[in-house]
C-alpha cells in the first residue's frame, strides 16, 4: 500500500495552480505568469529552484538566478530555498551572502545570496539590473517583474539564455496598462511571441483551495463564511487597488509606484495613529471652547507619545493641510544614527478649523527633540498655516507649492527610502490605502483615486505628510548656541584671583 498524501487524507503540498506552474516551468521554455497577490507562487518557485539546481546535468540540471525588484525579496527567496532542501533532503551548503559587484558602475556594487549544490548547481539571488545575467546560463526567475526598473531590458538579457538551453519564468501582479510587464502579456495573448502564459486571480486561488491551506497553516478549522469574510476582509484593504493587486486587472490609469509588498515590509504594528474627528457644530462653537477641546484631547492622547521621543534624537515634521473634505496628516520623523527614518506616530485631523490645527502643529512641534525643519502644503488653503507657523518657527518652515515638478522631485526619495528599509509606517488599514492610491502619471508619482473609509473621503494625504517629513528631515539642521562677548577690560568678578591675594 503506498502511503502518499491522498491516502493518509493529507492535502497535496502544492495548490493546482502551484502545480501548473511547476509543470509549465518543466515543458516551456518561457512561462509568464499574471497574478494576485498572497498566492504563493514565490514559494513554489524557490521549490523549482532547488529541484533544478540539485539534479544532475543529465537530469536536466542547471544554475538558477533569482532576481526581485529589492534586496528583501531576494534575501526571503533564497530563505525559502533553503527551506526545500531540507524537505527534499538535498545536499547543499548553507546559504551565503556575497558582494556582486558591477562591473560597470564600481560602486553599485550590491549585496546578493546564493546556494550551492552538490550537483554542481547553485541558486543565486540576483539584483535585478540586465548586467548581472551576462555570461551567465540557466533558469531565470523575475519576481514581481512588473516592478523592476528597465524590465526590457532585463527581459532582453534573460531570453539570451534560452539559446544554451536555460528556461526562463516571469511572474508578476500588474502594475498599469502602459508597464512593459503587461505588454508582455498582451503580446503573448496576441501571439506575438510564443510562451506559455498562466493567470491566477484570488477567487481562483481560492477555488484552489488557498484558504483552506491558510486555515491548515494556522490550525483553525475551514468554513466557507470564514472564506468569505477573508476575501472581503481583504479586497476592503486592497481599497481601490484590488482590481489590480487582486484579481488581475491592470490599472487603466497608470502603474502602482509602491508595490504591496514593499509598503507591508515597511509596516510596524506598534506605530500609533492618532485620528481626531470633531464634534457635531465644533466650527460653530465659541474660540475658547474650542481651543479647550482640542488641548484636553491633546493632553490625554498626543502627550503620552511625545513623551516617549528620545530626546537626543533629530525629528523632522511634515503636514498635508485640508481644512473640510481630506484629512490633515501630520506625520513626525525621527533621525536614527544609521540615517533611517523611523515613524513614532502620525496624526489625522478630520474637519479641524485653521486655528485648531495651528494649536496642534505647535503642541507638537514645540515638543519634538531636535527639531530640525517641518515641510508644510502652502497650496491653496494651506498657505495661511504655512504663514502662521513660519512666523513662529522661522526659516525651519519650509512652506511648499504642490505642483509636478515638487513631485517629480521630492516623491522617489521616499520610494528610495522605502526600498533602502530607511522609513517605516504604521500597520494601518487606511493609510496602507492612502499609499496604494499614489500612482505614476507620465511618469511622476501623484494620487490619483479617492478613496471613502468609514469616516469618510480620502485623497492619499498620508503619503504627502510623509513625503513631506522626508524633504524636512533632509534640511540642513539650523544650530544654536552662546558666545559670550569679549570685553576690552575685565569687570570686578571677571579679574584674576591672584590680583586679589586669594591664589
Amino acid at each position: 500500500m503506498t502511503l502518499d498524501a491522498a491516502t493518509l487524507g493529507l492535502p497535496d503540498v502544492f495548490l493546482p495552480y502551484q502545480q501548473q506552474l511547476m509543470a509549465s516551468v518543466s515543458a516551456h521554455a518561457v512561462t509568464v505568469v499574471e497574478k494576485s497577490r498572497r498566492t504563493g507562487y514565490s514559494w513554489a518557485a524557490a521549490a523549482i529552484a532547488a529541484l533544478t539546481a540539485a539534479a544532475q546535468r543529465g537530469a536536466e540540471g542547471q544554475d538558477v538566478l533569482y532576481m526581485g525588484y529589492e534586496k528583501e525579496m531576494t534575501r526571503e527567496f533564497i530563505g525559502y530555498v533553503a527551506e526545500w532542501a531540507g524537505f527534499f533532503q538535498l545536499a547543499a551548503e548553507p546559504m551565503e551572502e556575497f558582494v556582486w559587484q558591477n562591473p560597470d558602475r564600481p560602486e553599485q556594487d550590491i549585496g546578493a545570496f546564493r546556494i550551492r549544490f552538490a550537483s554542481g548547481f547553485e541558486v543565486v539571488a540576483l539584483p535585478s539590473v540586465p548586467r548581472a545575467l551576462r555570461g551567465k546560463q540557466g533558469l531565470v526567475i523575475l519576481d514581481e517583474a512588473a516592478f523592476m526598473d528597465g524590465l526590457e531590458e532585463v527581459l532582453k538579457a534573460a531570453l539570451a539564455l534560452l539559446i544554451w538551453g536555460g528556461k526562463v519564468l516571469v511572474i508578476s501582479t500588474h502594475n498599469g496598462e502602459a508597464n512593459p510587464f503587461n505588454q508582455l502579456v498582451t503580446d503573448i495573448r496576441g501571439g506575438r511571441v510564443p510562451y506559455h502564459l498562466l493567470r491566477c486571480t484570488l477567487d481562483d486561488a481560492l477555488a484552489d483551495g488557498l484558504y483552506q491551506r491558510v486555515c491548515l497553516k494556522a490550525g483553525k478549522p475551514w468554513t466557507a463564511e470564514g472564506e468569505a469574510q477573508w476575501r472581503a476582509d481583504l479586497v476592503k484593504r486592497y481599497g481601490a487597488g484590488a482590481n489590480e493587486e487582486l484579481f488581475v486587472i491592470p490599472s487603466p490609469l497608470s502603474g502602482t509606484w509602491l508595490p504591496g509588498p514593499l509598503i507591508e515590509a515597511r509596516q510596524d504594528a506598534s506605530i500609533p495613529v492618532v485620528r481626531w474627528q470633531s464634534p457635531t457644530g465644533f466650527v460653530t462653537w465659541r474660540e475658547d471652547l474650542r481651543a479647550r477641546e482640542v488641548q484636553a484631547w491633546l493632553d490625554e492622547h498626543v502627550a503620552p507619545v511625545l513623551a516617549q521621543l528620545d530626546p537626543r534624537t533629530p525629528h523632522a515634521l511634515g503636514q498635508d493641510f485640508a481644512r473640510k473634505v481630506d484629512l490633515s496628516v501630520i506625520w513626525p520623523l525621527a533621525i536614527q544614527q544609521n540615517q533611517a527614518r523611523t515613524t513614532p506616530f502620525v496624526l489625522e485631523l478630520r474637519d479641524m478649523p485653521y486655528s485648531q490645527q495651528q494649536q496642534v502643529l505647535r503642541f507638537v512641534a514645540d515638543r519634538l527633540p531636535l527639531l530640525r525643519a517641518i515641510g508644510l502644503d502652502a497650496t491653496g488653503n494651506g498657505l495661511a498655516h504655512a504663514e502662521a507657523a513660519a512666523d513662529r518657527y522661522g526659516t525651519r518652515v519650509i512652506q511648499v507649492m504642490m505642483t509636478e515638478g515638487w513631485y517629480r522631485e521630492h516623491m522617489p526619495p521616499l520610494k528610495t527610502a522605502f526600498e533602502d528599509a530607511a522609513f517605516t509606517l504604521p500597520n494601518d488599514r487606511d493609510i496602507e490605502t492612502d499609499f496604494r492610491m499614489v500612482k505614476l502619471v507620465r511618469g511622476v508619482p501623484r494620487v490619483v483615486e479617492r478613496q471613502q473609509d468609514e469616516a469618510g473621503a480620502r485623497h492619499g494625504d498620508a503619503p504627502i505628510a510623509a513625503a513631506l517629513a522626508l524633504m524636512a528631515s533632509k534640511a540642513a539642521p539650523e544650530v544654536y548656541g552662546y558666545e559670550p562677548v569679549r570685553r576690552e577690560r575685565p569687570g570686578l568678578f571677571e579679574t584674576p584671583a591672584a590680583q586679589w591675594g586669594f591664589a
